[in-house]
């Protein structure tokens, strides 16, 4: 059974900085491709950041771009997001998902293309 739990969620004030992590459980890690999406109170989810399977392919979204940074270690079956200079506008619930490429070092961009989600961390930035 796949499984993934983020950490490192808080409260941080504007300026701050937060790793978030993401521990996959159920899967060979390297087989897939990750990525980490938002969602607001009333809005939509939002992509954030991907990277591919060997971690040398990333891709971010432009509202994160210089901000944050995404690696994964597939020894330790973990990948993570680096949130610096954080802004009011970045807090929400940060998801980490996965999705199955095998040998392919294709990034994965669409929330609708990855089958499995962590529950997610509150990432809460004050002004």
């Amino acid at each position: 059974q796949v499984q993934l739990v983020e950490s490192g969620g808080g409260l941080v004030q504007a300026g701050g900085s937060l790793r978030l992590s993401c521990v996959a459980s159920g899967v060979t890690f390297s087989n897939y491709a990750m990525g980490w999406f938002r969602q607001a109170p009333g809005e939509e989810r939002e992509f954030v950041a991907a990277i591919n399977w060997s971690g040398r392919s990333t891709y971010y979204a432009d509202s994160v771009k210089g901000r944050f940074t995404t690696s994964r270690d597939n020894a330790k079956d973990t990948v993570y997001l680096q949130m610096n200079s954080l802004k009011p506008e970045d807090t929400a619930v940060y998801c980490c998902a996965a999705e199955w490429v095998g040998g392919s070092s294709r990034l994965v961009l669409k929330g609708n293309d990855y089958d499995y989600w962590g529950q997610g961390t509150q990432v809460t930035v004050s002004s």
